[in-house]
């Protein structure tokens, strides 16, 4: 069955894709609505099983390596400013607005908390993906919108585990903080010895692409450590991307990951999204859900606007960096998770919040798309990238 449901979400992700492209939007829109048609809630073609998931996680670190590999560090570097300021911002506003409105909700203190908390997370697996059609990824903004997804990333989950600390939880603030500085050191340690070493090591090997066996060594071993010192796994996968990037190997690689990851793991990445989506039930909760999802879009889209427009980004462009910012995507629905199993959120509130995260990943590659645009005039100045 899961041979079939493969079959059929390559097929219809592509055409989908495709369709959206002649429509004048990003493919990676296409492909996350085909994933609800083809999900229970509309076809029934494809179920959210257990190896869908782990094929679509990936999936994500395939889609963030490649990122990685593609990033230009002297130009993250010379970002780090703005991407602290996008970073910051769209956590410090989001929480703000999110937590006033879970205690309008009749929440408690620490549950509307918890909600501020998971309403200002960032996931640019999406954001990624638009930014390479556009031909983005490799400009400023992008190395800004990757940069303040990481600063996000660990100041979220560390208030994450400072919340439930004292929400009952057995999570020791200390360890965990000090968890993630030791991700962080070994993982830079690693990319300036172990990752060249390894690289140089297989690249002889008389074996069928030894070379790309080692980069996706060092992929999923950064992937699978981050997400065990309680960083998100796709940070992992790009920080190994960033690694290699700096080798002598790195087209190589990304030329051949490039090919395995968008013929079969992305784009059920993508569709998994969609097919995931449970509307069931949620017409009770609809006003809520139109709330939440305005104040989600709105209060990231302005906020981390703002910080990129201190960080010197003119308007256009620091709005495209807010709209890069605003899905919630796998990073939002993990948080949620926690939170149900932990007690901050009850189903029906689980059920609103995946509704919402959904709205904000759908939501996501239109804005980018309208706010990145350029004149016509300008299209030759801008540089290109034909991955789909």
């Amino acid at each position: 069955m899961l041979i079939l449901q493969i079959a059929i979400i390559l097929l219809a992700s592509k055409i989908a894709g495709d369709v959206s492209v002649k429509l004048g939007q990003p493919a990676v829109l296409g492909k996350l609505l085909i994933g609800i048609v083809l999900g229970p809630t509309v076809l029934g073609l494809v179920n959210n099983t257990e190896m869908l998931q782990e094929l679509s996680q990936i999936g994500v670190i395939l889609l963030m390596f490649i990122a990685g590999l593609e990033t230009d560090t002297q130009q993250l570097k010379q970002t780090g400013k703005a991407s602290a300021f996008v970073g910051i911002a769209g956590i410090v506003v989001p929480f703000s607005v999110c937590f006033l409105a879970g205690y309008m909700m009749g929440m408690s203190t620490i549950e509307s908390i918890f909600l501020g908390l998971l309403m200002s997370a960032t996931s640019v697996s999406i954001s990624v993906q638009a930014l390479k059609e556009m031909g983005k990824l490799k400009t400023r903004e992008g190395a800004t919108i990757l940069g303040a997804a990481v600063i996000d990333d660990i100041l979220v989950v560390v208030a994450l585990a400072f919340v439930m600390s004292f929400a009952g939880s057995d999570v020791n603030l200390g360890v965990v903080i000090l968890k993630k500085a030791a991700f962080f050191v070994i993982a830079i340690l690693a990319a300036w010895k172990a990752v060249p070493w390894l690289l140089n090591k297989f690249a002889p090997l008389r074996v069928s692409e030894s070379l790309i066996s080692a980069a996706l060594i060092i992929c999923f071993f950064y992937a699978y450590f981050a997400e065990y010192t309680g960083v998100a796994a796709i940070i992992g996968a790009y920080i190994a991307g960033l690694a290699i990037s700096l080798t002598r190997f790195r087209h190589e690689v990304f030329e051949k990951v490039e090919t395995i990851s968008y013929s079969l793991f992305v784009p059920v990445f993508f569709t998994s999204i969609g097919v995931s989506a449970e509307f069931g039930g949620i017409g009770k909760n609809i006003g809520w859900i139109a709330l939440l999802s305005v104040l989600a879009i709105a209060s990231k889209l302005i906020s981390s606007a703002i910080g990129a427009r201190l960080a010197g980004f003119p308007n256009r462009s620091a709005l495209g960096i807010g709209a890069a910012m605003v899905s919630r995507g796998e990073v939002a629905l993990i948080i949620a998770a926690i939170g149900l199993e932990a007690g901050l959120l009850n189903r029906d509130m689980f059920a609103v919040l995946v509704v919402v995260v959904l709205i904000t990943t759908l939501v996501t590659p239109p804005m980018m798309k309208a706010l990145f645009a350029r004149p016509k005039g300008h299209e030759s100045a801008m540089k290109t990238d034909t991955s789909e």
